[in-house]
């Protein structure tokens, strides 16, 4: 999935952020796709970091999304637009595309609030409920049939969860609701996703880093006012980070939509669960925090949970169609 980003930590089978559905190429090479998946799992792990840094250095909430989201827009224009013309911006369902960017605006809201009062390899664990969350509720948001294993699989994931939030774990109790209400706007934004499947995949990037960067325009005389005394005293460090956290997004949306066109959603998703090596990794390197023990087996639960549901619904899926009487 993606944290603070929008994209996907673990694309549920059927409901990924990585690809359209439609009009795109058959998968032709699961290795490059996996590759690529974890290349955009770095991208997306830095971001994470470098948002929860320049944020210890002073910089507010709003001015951080709003830079990481024009950023975005302006990287994914100058990227996309030669090599596709202008037409890459219409959308079939502009209406789903809207509702889609609102919930990655929160979900990015919520996931930076969360690594602000949480290490990074906890809040990305917290936020791995989400993909399970939408499996869970195929049948009412979807029309998909109900299915037993995916309610127990999103009960053991939401199980790992409590496992992470103990009572004595040390986590703040406002980052850990912040992280469980970015894990329901994670899930609200696979759900819109899923909504827009005839709009091409960059096509969904643009309007994303496009809904971001409009939305939190508005917020700029309001915010601006009270973050000048410190954008006075970033050094160009700070600066060069902030501004990373736009290129480091965009990127991982892109290679992320290179991996879906290469492999399957149901041959990366037991690896996107990869990207919590990736976020433990630069929280240890950047922070110096590394899980205690426990933790660990909260973490564990949870990808157990996913991964096993992901090879279930694979090899379901894999299953011939019964003959119809």
């Amino acid at each position: 999935m993606h944290a603070s980003t929008g994209a996907a930590p673990a694309n549920p089978p059927r409901v990924d952020a990585g690809r359209s559905g439609k009009g795109l190429p058959t998968p032709s090479s699961p290795f490059m796709g996996i590759v690529l998946l974890l290349l955009s799992m770095c991208f997306l792990s830095t971001l994470d970091a470098t948002g929860k840094w320049v944020m210890a250095g002073g910089v507010s909430l709003l001015l951080l999304c709003w830079v990481r989201y024009a950023v975005h827009l302006a990287l994914a224009l100058a990227l996309i637009v030669p090599l596709r013309g202008w037409g890459i911006l219409r959308s079939r369902r502009p209406r789903e595309q809207v509702l889609r960017g609102t919930a990655m605006l929160g979900a990015t809201l919520m996931f930076f609030t969360t690594l602000h009062f949480l290490p990074q390899a906890e809040a990305t664990a917290i936020n791995f409920l989400a993909p399970l969350m939408v499996l869970a509720s195929a049948p009412w948001v979807l029309g998909e049939p109900p299915r037993l294993s995916r309610w127990v699989a999103a009960a053991i994931a939401f199980g790992g969860v409590l496992v992470i939030i103990r009572p004595g774990g040390g986590l703040d109790g406002t980052g850990v609701i912040c992280g469980l209400l970015g894990a329901c706007c994670f899930a609200a934004q696979y759900i819109a996703t899923r909504r827009v499947a005839g709009d091409d995949p960059l096509t969904s990037v643009i309007w994303s880093g496009g809904m971001g960067a409009i939305a939190l325009t508005f917020t700029l005389p309001f915010a601006l006012p009270a973050a000048l005394p410190v954008l006075r005293t970033l050094d160009p460090l700070h600066w060069l980070v902030l501004v990373s956290t736009g290129f480091t997004g965009c990127m991982g949306h892109l290679l992320q939509i290179g991996a879906y066109r290469n492999a399957s959603a149901s041959t990366l998703a037991p690896f996107a669960y990869l990207q919590i090596v990736t976020s433990t990794t630069t929280g240890w390197l950047i922070w110096g925090h590394f899980p205690d023990a426990v933790t660990w087996v909260g973490i564990a639960i949870i990808c157990g949970s996913g991964i096993g549901i992901a090879l279930l619904e694979w090899q379901r899926a894999r299953r011939p169609a019964a003959p119809r009487p």
